[in-house]
């Protein structure tokens, strides 16, 4: 554990900024929980890295839970691995769950990427999810399926957590789907006062698919002023949220720099870093100031506006539509990665039931 606990633990608990650790490897998260987080969370990629970073005990499992279910396939029981594993976080995050009353203290599940064309599977997929334990939070992709899925799951009384998220646009539109969900309970007399959804925006893997658009395009600016962009985005997306009266939470997930961490305190949100950036900022000295409504400085954003179309349609709140949030590069970047892990969870398990001679 840090000698130097103080940085994020300052953040947390001197105002409404709150660290969710962006992991679900039972290790990770108690260190984290010893920061100050109140979440966490688990996605196909984290997941086959936890399996990884344990696999003589998940092989283990995989086998016996083979032999129990004699007729489930590669993937089946591979998603069995990941609910057991997200249970297992999830009940370290209960007195969380207790002490916020539901708003904190939750794992974070995601939906099936396989899943991403079917709204119906989506939200079905969603509402099993939430029934695994009291404080679960699903994430469900801000695609123009995922739209509909999330609204839809969140009637049901499914704590959402929307992913594959990287603009102003997808914020505002998963946000009103949510703010839709929760008018439907409402309208019905049910309740809603301990869910506790929230809009990841992924704020790195913005910048990670405008610096390739920069490298595309041949473009010749300050290289500096992409480090900015995600938090750009997540600024603006704050103040419609504010301005809107939405009542989900914006989450910074997707780490790729510090400013991703210093400008975002003081706003009521969740900061979301993978374990490995927690502790690089427990070392780091920094006290964190609350900045969260210091806009950006003006030069960048008009820079990145004029020279960048994939900035404009992350950052205007109708740079895209949801019918076109599924082309965005970045949408189809993340998505493809999960389910690539997907298809190395079903390798995984095919290794340990069909092994090699």
């Amino acid at each position: 554990m840090s000698s130097n606990p103080r940085p994020l633990n300052t953040m947390t608990e001197a105002g409404p900024t709150v660290l969710w650790n962006d992991s679900a490897d039972p290790r990770e998260l108690t260190e984290s929980i010893s920061y100050g987080a109140v979440g966490a969370t688990c996605n196909p990629v984290i997941a086959v890295t936890c399996i990884k970073a344990d696999l003589p005990r998940w092989s283990a499992r995989i086998a016996q839970i083979a032999a129990e279910h004699p007729t489930m396939g590669e993937s089946q029981i591979g998603w069995k691995v990941v609910e057991e594993l997200s249970i297992d976080a999830a009940k370290l995050l209960e007195p969380a769950f207790k002490t916020y009353a539901g708003r904190n203290g939750r794992l974070s599940m995601q939906t099936d990427p396989r899943l991403h064309r079917d709204a119906q599977a989506l939200a079905d997929q969603a509402e099993y999810f939430h029934g695994l334990a009291t404080n679960i939070i699903v994430k469900i992709p801000a695609t123009s399926v995922g739209v509909e899925a999330i609204e839809e799951a969140t009637y049901r009384g499914v704590s959402v957590n929307v992913t594959v998220s990287f603009t102003v646009a997808q914020a505002v539109a998963t946000g009103e789907a949510i703010e839709r969900g929760l008018q439907r309970r409402e309208a019905e007399g049910l309740p809603v006062d301990e869910m506790g959804p929230v809009v990841t925006i992924m704020v790195g893997r913005i910048d990670d698919w405008l610096k390739e658009c920069y490298a595309k395009d041949a473009l010749c600016f300050d290289p500096g002023y992409l480090e900015w962009a995600g938090v750009a985005v997540m600024k603006k997306a704050y103040a419609e949220f504010r301005s809107r009266g939405l009542r989900p939470r914006l989450l910074a997930a997707a780490y790729r720099n510090a400013l991703q961490w210093t400008e975002f305190v003081g706003g009521d949100l969740v900061l979301s870093p993978p374990f490995a950036w927690q502790q690089r900022f427990q070392r780091s000295g920094i006290d964190p100031q609350p900045r969260m409504d210091e806009p950006v400085d003006p030069q960048i954003v008009d820079t990145l506006y004029a020279q960048m179309p994939e900035f404009r349609k992350a950052y205007d709140v109708d740079g895209m539509s949801p019918a076109e949030f599924d082309d965005f590069g970045a949408t189809r970047k993340t998505l493809r990665q999960f389910l690539a892990a997907d298809a190395e969870l079903d390798q995984i398990v095919a290794d340990v039931i069909v092994p090699a001679p």
